[in-house]
């Protein structure tokens, strides 16, 4: 295993994750602050889900034509350059302009995420060693999880630090900090990353919009609904019911998003062991259709328990931290998976980029109905739309194949 370019791929990754975390907090909460209702809320970060469609798709090309490396130190440029630009937003401004340029600079910031997010974890494909016995495959499943939850571990403490910035600093040396940081990681990657990581030498640009690999296709389709589902709540509605209906304060509500995600991360570092692939790894596809079966039905507990009004406050909150739990198994899962099901290393950043661009897909039209759903039947309405979300999840996770298919099979 090649541990200098993963600790390089997965510190840029951490730098970045850090920033848009707290990013997304403090956009949310400063202009919420303005006035902002939810529904133009969610359309201050539908630029950025949008682009990470569009990213993710060429991005993926990109990155296998010119190198991993170089797709990489795109993003985190673009990232320095989002934040500062974001930072000049001013209170005086006209809300309608206002609301646009925040779109434009968002959608920079989901750039430079999905470029990062797309070149990390494609390179994991090339420096940890893989194959199709138990011992390898658990073995990527294993570092693959380490970068994906440590990630989502630090993305909540962004929220977290998001809103305490925006409490102790001024909006605009909170965002200058920020692209500090970025910047140092960017220079660190330019000086030390090897060259020409993951560059392919036959690319067929016929396979942007599907993979030649039936599993990744499946898989693609049902990512885009369980990100949707936990988007449809967990964007607008949720922050926006903490606040208006609990009286949760900024800090609050970010120290608490916080810890979900940190908790979130966490159980995805450790969902190799929780579910002992080492030693069961034929029984993977078997357990990603569990695991959606059983997020499925807990979220539409939530959603009758909450339509009833019964113990409203601590269902949400607890439930929360249940719905956490069992998300993160289903995301590792599928993030495991995505890599195993490739076996031509040529094929690692178009599949990966085609798998991300319906991750994002699915954010965008997640975050767009948490507006819309909060504004038109509040947190109720939300969850019912992410239970319907989570269902179709389920019923495309049935296709999954039980094993982990050898090199023939693949193909």
């Amino acid at each position: 295993m090649n541990l200098k370019t993963y600790c390089l791929v997965t510190g840029a990754y951490w730098s970045l994750t850090l920033t848009d975390g707290a990013l997304r907090m403090i956009v949310l909460l400063h202009f919420h602050e303005l006035g902002y209702g939810p529904l133009e809320l969610s359309f201050l970060f539908l630029v950025y889900e949008l682009m990470g469609v569009i990213t993710n798709l060429f991005g993926g090309w990109a990155g296998a034509k010119s190198g991993l490396d170089r797709t990489l130190k795109a993003g985190l440029g673009i990232q320095v350059f989002a934040l500062m630009a974001i930072s000049f937003v001013d209170a005086g401004w006209g809300k309608a302009f206002s609301v646009l340029f925040v779109m434009a600079c968002q959608g920079l910031s989901g750039i430079a995420k999905d470029l990062t997010k797309m070149s990390s974890k494609s390179a994991v494909k090339f420096v940890v060693p893989n194959g199709v016995d138990d011992r390898q495959q658990s073995k990527l499943f294993k570092w693959v999880a380490i970068l994906t939850g440590s990630k989502n571990a630090l993305k909540g403490a962004g929220f977290f630090i998001g809103g305490a910035l925006l409490s102790w600093l001024s909006y605009r040396i909170a965002l200058i900090t920020m692209a500090s940081l970025v910047a140092v990681s960017l220079i660190l990657v330019i000086l030390f990353l090897e060259d020409n990581i993951g560059k392919s030498e036959k690319l067929e640009r016929d396979r942007l919009l599907a993979s030649r690999y039936p599993a990744v296709n499946r898989l693609s389709f049902a990512r885009f609904f369980l990100f949707g589902a936990r988007d449809i709540w967990f964007v607008v509605a949720l922050p926006v019911f903490l606040n208006e209906d609990l009286g949760w304060s900024y800090e609050g509500i970010g120290g608490f998003l916080a810890a979900w995600v940190i908790g979130y991360g966490m159980v995805q570092s450790g969902a190799p062991a929780m579910m002992r692939l080492m030693q069961a790894s034929d029984t993977v596809g078997a357990s990603a259709k569990r695991w959606a079966a059983v997020l499925c039905a807990f979220t539409g507990v939530i959603s009758i328990l909450v339509a009833n009004n019964i113990a409203r406050n601590t269902v949400v909150v607890a439930g929360l931290l249940v719905f956490g739990f069992l998300f993160a198994m289903n995301s590792s899962l599928h993030s495991f998976l995505v890599l195993a099901y490739i076996d031509d290393d040529d094929d690692v950043a178009v599949n990966v980029g085609l798998y991300y661009a319906a991750n994002a897909a699915g954010r965008f039209v997640g975050t767009l109905l948490s507006g819309l759903a909060y504004l038109w039947g509040g947190l109720t309405l939300a969850l019912l739309f992410s239970t319907g979300f989570l269902m179709i999840n389920w019923v495309l996770s049935l296709s999954f194949p039980l094993t982990v298919p050898n090199r023939t099979e693949m193909r």
